[in-house]
């Protein structure tokens, strides 16, 4: 399996740029995370930079510009936070993060079935 790197908050925000639309120059990822954050570019280029460092990201270079797209699946980084959340807070055990999580959530009926239908099929 693919080692998955560590992201932090703010570098989980510029990857769902790059997971939306890629490849993306690093002025067009800028542009985007300008309506959902008060970064300055530097900020941002050096976030793009530090996700190249941890493999997170790759890059094309054309003329003067970079061309940044992802090189971890959104899905695979959300499952490998999931087991880091569940190992750092619930010493691995799912049944309290669950109860926890489930607590707090305000859940559609829909979602509820859904919920039931996922935990049926798990039983079989």
């Amino acid at each position: 399996m693919k080692r998955i790197p560590r992201i932090s908050e703010s570098e989980w925000q510029v990857m769902r740029v790059l997971w939306a639309e890629a490849p993306r120059t690093a002025n067009e990822v800028v542009d985007a995370l300008n309506h959902t954050t008060t970064w300055k570019p530097k900020t941002i280029k050096t976030l793009l930079n530090r996700l190249v460092k941890k493999r997170a990201l790759g890059f094309d270079k054309k003329g003067r510009a970079y061309h940044y797209y992802p090189l971890v699946d959104e899905v695979e980084c959300m499952k490998a936070e999931n087991h880091s959340l569940l190992s750092r807070v619930y010493g691995g055990a799912l049944k309290p993060m669950l109860a926890n999580l489930l607590e707090d959530a305000e859940l559609t009926p829909d979602e509820i079935e859904d919920l039931k239908h996922i935990l049926d099929e798990r039983g079989r």
